[in-house]
């Protein structure tokens, strides 16, 4: 059987963590308590703890939002501990993934956030058909004009090389390439 460990987080150094402390020091062989945003990734603390869990330990927190705000990044925390070998538990949801219950509920919540993500595609796509149908293109505006579109064509057939063209119009020699590519297609 492997050790208990505490995850203790407050947003703000102003915050009081004592009363999670105490929920935890009652379950827990050890705690670490990390200040930062929940929506934050790269909290230092929670990546060293989670580096550092081992086969047959448990992850602990008092309450689930205080290891993560983002449903996406709870589930991969989730999936990293089970991939290790190490189970998680919140003591207020009362959800202990070293149970069949706890896993249940695990999968229940991933359910929720595959939905989730299926409905933001879903509303993605129906924006854009939605905005093409209206005659918007999504995507970055154009970094010439169309007049300078054509000025580049025409230096393009007085001989000018790209590079040049670039310098004079301060634009990357991508653009215009980008530019020569389409003229020759049209010109072929």
């Amino acid at each position: 059987m492997g050790k208990t460990i505490g995850y203790i987080r407050c947003s703000t150094e102003a915050q009081d963590p004592n009363g999670q402390r105490a929920a935890l020091e009652k379950v827990c062989d050890e705690l670490h308590t990390e200040f930062a945003s929940g929506g934050r990734w790269d909290r230092p603390c929670l990546q060293n703890v989670l580096r550092e869990i081992q086969v047959g330990d448990t992850l602990c927190v008092w309450k689930l939002d205080r290891l993560s705000r983002s449903l996406s990044d709870l589930l991969s925390i989730l999936k990293k501990l089970e991939e290790i070998g190490a189970s998680f538990r919140s003591l207020t949801e009362s959800i202990d993934t070293s149970t069949p219950a706890g896993r249940m509920m695990m999968q229940m919540l991933g359910s929720f956030a595959e939905f989730e993500r299926e409905m933001i595609r879903e509303r993605t796509k129906l924006g854009l058909a939605r905005a093409r149908a209206e005659g918007r293109v999504g995507g970055r505006r154009h970094s010439l004009s169309l007049k300078q579109q054509t000025h580049v064509r025409e230096m393009l057939n007085a001989g000018k090389s790209q590079t040049q063209i670039a310098e004079l119009l301060g634009v990357s020699a991508s653009t215009v390439c980008r530019l020569a590519q389409e003229h020759r297609a049209l010109s072929a």
